[in-house]
């Protein structure tokens, strides 16, 4: 699973945002913010991270359940490919 497209993740004032950049920016009117469980599965993404890798760091870092992680992850993922921001 690969991000389709070219972004720069931003953090201002707390707050994390996808800033489209190049090519993208023509496809994509704004800007995207992400919650800090979405902008961590971002990261994973852009760093080529398999889904079960980002799963346990959001079980870390946030100290939650694995079905509570699994729910984020999944939904982040559905939210992103309705987007066509992913390709496999």
């Amino acid at each position: 699973m690969k991000i389709k497209g070219e972004f720069v993740l931003r953090e201002i004032a707390g707050d994390f945002i996808l800033v489209p950049v190049g090519q993208t920016a023509l496809n994509i009117n704004g800007m995207i913010t992400l919650d800090p469980v979405a902008a961590l599965i971002w990261k994973g993404l852009e760093s080529e991270q398999d889904p079960p890798a980002i799963l346990n760091e959001i079980m870390d870092r946030f100290e939650v359940t694995e079905e509570i992680a699994r729910k984020d992850l999944d939904d982040f993922i559905k939210q992103l490919e309705s987007l066509n921001l992913l390709e496999n």
